[in-house]
This record gives structure tokens, sequence and C-alpha cells, in this order.
């Protein structure tokens, strides 16, 4: 079931991927070295997210950045569909914690799902989406909250008893300080034991942006390293 909430993200990010054509706007890219600097990304990767990006933030204000409306808009394909999956997702994007997503967000964020990004910096990030409340820990009603919203996100229906089961399951395997709750350093070990659990964490789509969506793809003005 953890899997299928990691599934999540996979789907929404593959959804802003597939956003179709894009309209040249006014605004430009600066310092693309700078912000490939910060992430597994080049410089023509950078330059190609950034075209991707650019489609994104026009979805509801064309104001050059990503509003939650936007963000949702991309998933959902309505700005108006709340869901607390796509709204964890998008506070763990938004690190200045502003409400929008400025371009180095977006594509510091993207960088964690690229397929060489270091392992410790996905595992980060999936045990950040499940600490709702930022204490360092998850709790056990976190993981029910999250299963819950990527049940009705997905469209799926389990009785309660059954979700009950599941994360009893879950807390069985990966409490081994038998303290109710799920640290990070627990998280890391549960994940090393079960691999699959990142498996959404990459998207190879990342590897290849430059010639996967060529689409998306200027004249740089920069070479890279």
């Amino acid at each position: 079931m953890m899997v299928k909430c990691l599934e999540g993200v996979k789907r929404l990010l593959v959804a802003f991927i597939n956003c179709g054509e894009y309209d040249k706007l006014p605004w430009g890219l600066r310092n693309p070295e700078a912000i490939a600097s910060k992430t597994v990304f080049s410089v023509s990767e950078i330059e190609a997210l950034y075209e991707l990006y650019k489609r994104i933030s026009t979805g509801v204000f064309d104001d050059g950045l990503i509003h939650k409306e936007e963000f949702q808009l991309a998933l959902f394909k309505t700005s108006k569909k709340g869901n607390l999956f796509a709204e964890r997702v998008f506070d763990l994007f938004d690190t200045k914690h502003q409400g929008i997503l400025d371009f180095e967000e977006f594509a510091r964020a993207l960088s964690v799902f690229h397929p060489s990004a270091p392992i410790e910096e996905k595992i980060d990030f999936s045990f950040q989406l499940y600490d709702l409340k930022r204490q360092g820990f998850i709790e056990r009603q976190e993981v029910k909250q999250m299963v819950v919203a990527t049940l009705a996100e997905s469209g799926l229906n389990l009785a309660d008893d059954v979700i009950e089961s599941i994360i009893d399951k879950t807390f069985e395997e990966a409490d081994t300080k038998h303290d109710g709750k799920i640290d990070k350093e627990e998280w890391r070990n549960l994940v090393m034991q079960h691999p699959s659990l990142l498996k959404n964490m990459t998207l190879q789509y990342l590897k290849d942006i430059t010639t996967t969506f060529p689409s998306f793809v200027f004249h740089s003005q920069v070479d890279d390293a």
C-alpha cells in the first residue's frame, strides 16, 4: 500500500511531463548553470525543464510561477479538486513555503526523481511525504491519512478494517523500537529491506528529457561541461 502512495507521486510527475505543447512566454531562464549545480540535471536538461515549467505555470495565472491551483490542474485537470495527497506533494516541492513554486524549487524537487539522484535523497523525500506534521517521525494516523487519500485519488475503496490491517502489518515490521511511530532510521531500514518502496521515486523520463521530449528543447547558450 505504501508503494501505491509513492506510485501516485509518479503519476503526478508524468502528468506534468505530458502537458503538451507550449507557447514562448516573455520571461526567461536566468543562470541555468547555477540551478544545474544544485541538481543532477545538466544545463541543457534544466533548459528543457524550464519549457515544461512555463507550460504548467500558465494554467490559471499567467505570472511565471506555479500556484497550487495550477499544480492540481496538471494532476486532476481541474483546479478546484482538493486532495491531501496532491497538497502534500505540493508542500514538499514548495521549500520556501510561499504557496507557489518558482523554477528553482521545481527543478530541485524533480531532481530527486532523476535516476542518478542519490538514494538518500529519495529516502528522505518519501519519508517527508508521510510525516504530515513535520515532527521527524511518522505516526499511525499519518499513514492512514495518506493511504486513504491515495485510494480516493485512485478511485479505490477499501473497508476500514482492511486498511487498519495493512497499517498493522506495516508498523509491525517497521516500528522496530516499538514506540508506536516510525522514525527516519526505521524508515530507511524498511526501504533498504524492500527497495520496491522506492521504485516510484525514479522517473526514467528525466534522464533523457532533452531527447525524449524534443519539443521542450531550445538552443542552449551554454555548453554542458
